[in-house]
């Protein structure tokens, strides 16, 4: 019994000692392995990761000279800037609300003038009259006192089209024709 109790113990003992003796061979093909099946995506991804250090490198510094200089300024600079912040929006408010003010009033002598308007068209109605006269009268005699520039006189179409005129056949028109060009490919090689 004590020769098989002493095998027994021979083996673990062999077995435990190829366990704490082994090499790393063993690791050494399975990198290798890893490495011809994705070696080039390892090596991508080893590239992106330095550049992308880099760019994060030459960002950091920035950002803290910026924030160093933000906390190194005067107080008294800080609240003079934002005073003067605050009083140009004031200004432009006050501009703003003067030219809604215009706006506004602008708008209340228009609509005084309409209801104006429409008082002497109800007026001329009931004494019968068209009023409809009056108030291109009413706005002939505005435009000519607001407009400076002169209007042209207008040209009767009609007359043009039933002489025959027509511009883009060279017919009637007078010494000079015009025609469009054949279509198709143009000539050359």
């Amino acid at each position: 019994m004590e020769a098989n109790g002493g095998d027994a113990e021979i083996k673990s003992g062999a077995d435990e000692g190829n366990l704490k003796n082994q090499d790393l061979s063993f690791l050494q093909a399975t990198v290798s392995t890893f490495l011809s099946h994705y070696g080039w995506f390892v090596l991508v991804l080893c590239v992106g990761v330095y550049f992308l250090i880099q760019y994060l490198s030459k960002k950091r510094p920035s950002l803290n000279q910026s924030s160093a200089s933000a906390v190194t300024q005067d107080p008294s600079s800080v609240v003079k800037r934002q005073e003067a912040l605050e009083a140009s929006r004031r200004k432009m408010q006050e501009e703003l609300d003067a030219k809604a003010a215009e706006f506004k009033e602008k708008q209340q002598r228009l609509e005084e003038e309409k209801r104006r308007q429409k008082i002497e068209q109800w007026e001329s109605m009931k004494e019968g009259k068209s009023y409809k006269g009056n108030t291109r009268l009413s706005q002939n005699n505005e435009e000519a006192s607001t407009s400076t520039t002169v209007l042209k006189p207008k040209t009767d179409k009609k007359s043009l089209r039933s002489s025959g005129y027509n511009p883009l056949t060279g017919d009637g028109g007078g010494t000079c024709s015009w025609r469009p060009g054949r279509r198709g490919p143009s000539a050359g090689g």
